[in-house]
């Protein structure tokens, strides 16, 4: 069965790599000055101010994430994760909950499981999980930022994705009382493509919201276009009609977290087993390595200003 692990480690991450990656190309029939000329203001900008370049933007972002690393790692917050799997008639067959403390090392996120289905792991579970821990911290501070400690190499370069996918349809939104910057994606369905992510990439659609300020993706909605084989179809087929979404937020005023992720997949995994499953991730209780920290004080969500 494929689990909560399975996506966090593999599919949400991978469809944000992607959605990141696209949202470098160019959008044709705009001219538009770059962010240099137009540097994000705290005030709410007007609606007549011309849209920043998405290429331009979407640079601006992976800036800013690299400068975060670091006060990142200064952060641990909870997340929880329920799967709910679905029969045939649309009615929930099985709920499975799992809960997570989690962490960064050298950019990489780590998940710590204290609980599943709502009971703390017994003392065996305990210890195996923590030399799971180990293992990953251990292989964290040795492999360079953005390349993956599980799974499969998602990385995928805006020159890779420049024939696979464009960007569509920029405009100016308030998103939870701030300005983001919000386009389209599509992938080409006869791109020529390599690898499982590059091949994925031209099935899959969706909208990305950036905060116009601070320069972070704040919700990335997606939804596969057409079936994705894996591994020719043998490991598993992804259904058209799958989809997904996370937001992010601003965590005491100085770094984006996620705050949730929700995904609706169907597939057929090893040409027999069909799956349904209806994903949800919900990410809280902030805490900030500090003298705060160690007294309990939680760190919230920065409340948007009017």
């Amino acid at each position: 069965m494929l689990t909560p692990r399975t996506y966090r480690i593999a599919l949400i991450p991978w469809i944000t790599s992607v959605a990141l990656a696209v949202s470098g190309l160019p959008v044709s029939g705009l001219s538009v000055p770059t962010a240099a000329q137009n540097p994000p203001q705290p005030d709410a900008p007007s609606a007549s101010q011309p849209i920043p370049g998405i290429r331009a933007l979407m640079t601006d972002v992976i800036e800013h994430q690299k400068k975060l690393e670091k006060i990142r790692e200064n952060y641990t917050y909870h997340s929880s994760t329920t799967t709910q799997e679905i029969d045939s008639s649309g009615q929930v067959k099985k709920t499975e909950s799992e809960d997570s403390e989690v962490f960064f090392v050298n950019s990489h996120r780590i998940e710590r499981t204290v609980k599943k289905d709502g009971k703390p792991l017994n003392e065996h579970d305990q210890q195996k999980e923590q030399e799971r821990v180990n293992k990953l911290v251990e292989k964290a501070q040795k492999t360079p930022p953005g390349e993956p400690l599980e799974g499969p190499n998602t990385n995928i370069s805006v020159s890779h994705l420049l024939d696979i996918m464009q960007a569509t349809n920029p405009r100016r939104e308030t998103f939870r009382g701030r300005s983001t910057i919000v386009f389209d994606f599509a992938g080409k369905p006869d791109a020529k493509t390599h690898g499982m992510a590059e091949d994925a990439s031209k099935k899959i659609a969706g909208t990305l919201w950036v905060d116009e300020h601070d320069r972070q993706v704040a919700r990335m909605e997606a939804h596969f276009t057409d079936n994705f084989h894996v591994g020719g179809g043998l490991l598993a087929n992804v259904q058209k009609g799958s989809s997904f979404y996370f937001d992010q937020a601003l965590i005491n005023g100085e770094i984006w977290l996620p705050t949730g992720a929700e995904g609706h997949i169907e597939a057929r995994v090893l040409l027999l087993k069909g799956i349904r499953q209806h994903v949800v991730e919900r990410d809280f209780d902030y805490q900030r390595f500090s003298v705060d920290a160690q007294t309990g004080k939680t760190a919230t969500v920065v409340e948007p200003k009017n």
